[in-house]
């Protein structure tokens, strides 16, 4: 399925032969051998680094290398002209009769086409979102719950199998400030004017339900209660609600998770698991009683001048050693998520995915030293940092508060302009890069909005479809029928760029895959499109390259061959993001 994973592997072939003959070293290495396309398509087809890298070993200078394995690629039938190139880069240009058995291929596995085997099934954990469950989805989660959610996507079309996972932060200050806002809310549904809502607690009105909920629940009986006592059943029915909320929002997004796991259940489950996972990392000397110095250069109003215990973190490149307890006997943040990845070891995960917003990017190292020290080396843990979307409207920025209530919600965005555009922007950009969002952008139509421009390449496609179903009503467009169309037609350079493109895609979600970055796909996705709408204008310019030629049936057939492929990986690619590929655009 894969081209350049079969010529890779002829690249190999080749080597192996120069071992044979003694020009490279049986005992070198192959590992760092790629192929890729070259960065310039004049350049041809494929690319290998494959005499630079075995140079050293074979005592040749890279080109002299490159001119003993040129001609052995030279000799594949597939393969038109070997040309070398810089420092010892071999290029390969493949043969025009190559690229129909591509298209074909394509046609053939239709919705299997790019799908891999190479995760073999391995458990992975993805966990993402994790936002406190204090309030509705704002704009600031949305980026990092598309790309966990289209990075799960991406790795189970690579053939792992994956868990979404949403870690429930419901141990902390913060869902006990999320009780005492809600009941201030009961106290109002009871008729009782409260004012100001204090600095501290949450003012949204987003709460006002629940205490319309528990007033018609409990009556006044909270009212005669001590706070100690009415505290935990006003929070449970506060969690309860704010998960509802957030589960509703994310649907809107079309995220579903497979598990949401409490934090609570860690310390308050039927053992605590934080003192055992503290207990474990004791027994491994990685924990002492000491005492830290103050910041140097900056004000923490959270450091404590005291005796704690301390995980030794700084033995793992951080700059200091982080607390486990706090002053009041509870337990940091840091101990809680320690014990939650040891769970997540327990239930089997050897391989796991966190995605963290910008602000924690600081707390990478420790987590994966902790992890690894825990469970010696036999876990992996990528944290991936999705940084910060900068919301605009009208040119002016959006500024957002939780606490203050101003903040712009995900369904709000999602209400405006959709899903898909939601979604494909989120992931037009690097995950660790800030991310513009502006509204007129991802609604305008052209090709300067990338959403767009990818849909209506597919929108498109479909139209050309419903059009010969106009002309040649009889002509059946199932992929395997076209498959047997004379594909060898296709041979104006245009034609033979798009089948190049195509052949791409399954590379690209394996490199994607192990690289844990969907953003590749809505790139590789756009120059798709760009490539196809190429076409459809110089069938505009030259009637002969009309993907409907009434006058040539058959290749009529062979071209919507072409049209029904990349109509194809179009929608592969789009599901990947999460995002319905649409077949007309209003």
């Amino acid at each position: 399925m894969d081209v350049f994973a079969g010529f890779h592997g002829r690249v190999l072939a080749a080597v192996q032969q120069l071992k044979h003959d003694g020009v490279v070293p049986h005992e070198a290495s192959l590992d760092g051998i790629t192929l890729e396309p070259p960065k310039d398509a004049s350049h041809g087809d494929l690319a290998t680094n494959a005499a630079m890298v075995l140079a050293k070993a074979a005592g040749l200078p890279p080109r002299k290398l490159a001119e003993r394995i040129a001609p052995l690629l030279a000799s594949d039938p597939h393969v038109e002209k070997v040309e070398i190139a810089g420092p010892g880069f071999i290029n390969l240009s493949l043969a025009p009769a190559f690229w129909p058995g591509v298209l074909r291929m394509v046609l053939e596995l239709g919705a299997a086409y790019g799908r891999s085997a190479i995760g073999e099934g391995e458990a992975v954990n993805v966990e993402y979102v994790s936002a406190n469950p204090t309030g509705p989805m704002h704009v600031g989660h949305c980026r990092g719950a598309v790309f966990g959610d289209a990075l799960a996507n991406l790795l189970a079309f690579a053939g792992y199998a994956v868990t979404r996972e949403y870690y429930v932060n419901d141990a902390g200050a913060q869902v006990d400030a999320l009780a005492r806002s809600a009941y201030l809310r009961y106290r109002e549904a009871l008729g009782e004017y409260i004012g100001a809502i204090p600095e501290g607690l949450y003012p949204g009105g987003y709460l006002k339900p629940v205490g319309e909920e528990l007033a018609a629940h409990h009556g006044k009986e909270l009212l005669a209660m001590q706070e100690s006592e009415w505290l935990p059943i006003v929070r449970s029915t506060a969690l309860k609600a704010m998960l509802a909320m957030i589960e509703d929002d994310l649907s809107q997004l079309g995220i579903h998770h497979d598990v949401f796991f409490s934090e609570r259940s860690l310390i308050h489950g039927a053992h605590d698991e934080v003192a055992e996972t503290i207990a474990e990392l004791k027994a491994k000397s990685l924990i002492y009683e000491g005492r830290l110095p103050p910041p140097k250069g900056k004000i923490d109003e959270e450091w404590e001048n005291r005796e704690q215990l301390l995980f030794r973190s700084t033995e793992f490149g951080d700059d200091q050693d982080r607390p486990l307890v706090k002053s009041d006997g509870g337990y940091t943040y840091f101990a809680s998520d320690i014990a939650y990845h040891r769970d997540k070891f327990r239930r089997g995960f050897r391989s796991m995915i966190d995605v963290w917003g910008a602000d924690h990017s600081g707390h990478i190292k420790r987590m994966q030293s902790a992890l690894a020290a825990l469970t010696k080396g036999e876990a992996h843990l990528d944290i991936k940092i999705c940084q910060l979307v900068r919301l605009f409207r009208a040119g002016e920025p959006v500024k957002m508060s939780k606490r203050a209530g101003t903040f712009v919600t995900l369904r709000d965005v999602v209400d405006e302009v959709g899903a898909g555009s939601v979604r494909f922007m989120m992931l037009y950009r690097k995950n660790d890069a800030p991310l513009d969002f502006d509204f007129a952008k991802v609604t305008e139509q052209s090709r300067d909005n990338p959403v767009f421009y990818v849909q209506y390449a597919h929108a498109r496609a479909s139209s050309v479809l419903r059009q010969l179903g106009e002309m040649f009503p009889d002509l059946v467009t199932e992929g395997n029928d076209l498959a047997r169309a004379d594909l060898d037609r296709l041979n104006d350079p245009a034609e033979v760029a798009l089948i190049r493109r195509l052949a791409q895609f399954p590379r690209l979600v394996e490199a994607a895959a192990e690289a844990h970055e969907p953003h590749r796909i809505s790139f590789y996705l756009y120059d798709l499109a760009g490539d196809f709408h190429g076409l459809w204008n110089r069938g505009k310019d030259l009637p002969q390259l009309r993907f409907i030629y009434e006058g040539d049936r058959e290749l009529t057939r062979a071209r919507v061959a072409l049209v029904v492929a990349t109509k194809r990986v179009l929608a592969l690619g789009l599901g990947i993001l999460g995002v319905h590929a649409k077949h007309e655009l209003h």
